[in-house]
């Protein structure tokens, strides 16, 4: 279960059996966790996170969004 960030509390990441999904990214902070698509970003599903938490964890995405999909594809391949 590789770790991308630490940020604010919350954890972005990506499980290693991810691989046969489109690129995304999990968030989790305390027992609230988010699953966000990396191309085009968008939310996949939330569960805990309010709005607020939301607008921030989704900005990050956008901000990160280059990087996250290189260590996605440097972990499972350019196909994926």
């Amino acid at each position: 279960m590789p770790t991308l960030l630490r940020w604010n509390g919350f954890r972005f990441y990506f499980f290693s059996s991810d691989g046969d999904e489109p690129p995304h990214v999990h968030i989790d902070r305390d027992a609230a966790t988010a699953k966000y698509w990396l191309s085009p970003v968008r939310l996949a599903r939330n569960v805990g996170l309010n709005a607020r938490d939301l607008r921030l964890v989704e900005g990050k995405v956008f901000e990160e969004q280059i990087r996250f999909l290189e260590a996605w594809h440097g972990y499972f391949g350019p196909s994926s």
